[in-house]
């Protein structure tokens, strides 16, 4: 299994902490949010990684050089990282997934390690982490079935109707690996959309019968840093063993 860590944005709603830093290496208690999802990759054996750069590049692979050394990371720069979003960056590591499952983080994640752990042994071949909490307009929402998969994940949504928020972090099988990159490609290359969240091209292949589940992980701590306010929050409220 690959680990995808996606870490080209510029973060501009998290100015001005990241005039001059990438989002992911924004320090939360005594670790930067990059250091925690690496350390929380490895420790559940998740070894095989890729990280897609691209404001500041340079900072993220000599953060990476020295707080891991020897750690083997395969880097993609995604160069249109100010005009495109999430999907373009996750199409960009096509060439280096071939028949390989995959975990795929957003990279502005402060989280419990057990999360991964949590979705590697889920019974669920093909699954995302979800909480459970008070929804707007901002989160990515989910809508399951009465088989419990999913049939809807995006912004727009039913808010009443939603189960919950997707997190940002995914298990995928090769079978469903191979689809998703198929849509990918249909999307980036033939119809351009490089400006929309990935989850939609999570719809369109669940709508042609792909089976996803969510992994219910509301217990465990996470936050997603998106502004200023969130950091602050996320600093006074991480849990004394996430420290």
């Amino acid at each position: 299994m690959k680990g995808i860590i996606l870490a080209a944005g510029v973060a501009s709603r998290l100015r001005p902490l990241t005039d001059a830093l990438p989002k992911c290496l924004l320090e939360i208690g005594k670790k930067s949010l990059l250091e925690r999802t690496l350390s929380n990759l490895l420790r559940e054996g998740v070894t095989d990684l890729i990280i897609v750069t691209g404001f500041k590049e340079e900072m993220i692979r000599a953060f990476v050089a020295k707080r891991f050394p020897g750690l083997d990371v395969v880097y993609i720069h995604n160069p249109r990282f100010d005009a495109t979003n999430n999907i373009y960056s996750l199409w960009l590591a096509r060439d280096l997934i071939s028949d390989n499952g995959i975990m795929l983080l957003d990279s502005d994640l402060l989280f419990d390690g057990h999360i991964i752990e949590a979705l590697l042994s889920s019974p669920h071949e093909n699954c995302i982490a979800l909480c459970r909490h008070e929804l707007g307009e901002e989160e990515i929402k989910v809508i399951v079935d009465d088989r419990n998969r999913i049939t809807e994940i995006s912004k727009t949504c039913s808010i009443e109707k939603a189960m919950g928020e997707s997190l940002g972090i995914e298990k995928f099988s090769p079978p469903l690996v191979t689809d998703l990159f198929r849509e990918l490609d249909q999307m980036i290359i033939e119809e351009n959309q490089v400006s929309v969240f990935y989850e939609k091209a999570f719809e369109r292949i669940i709508k042609k019968g792909a089976a996803i589940h969510p992994v219910d992980i509301t217990h465990l701590f996470s936050m997603e840093i998106d502004t200023p306010e969130d950091f602050e929050r996320a600093s006074r409220c991480i849990p004394e063993h996430l420290l």
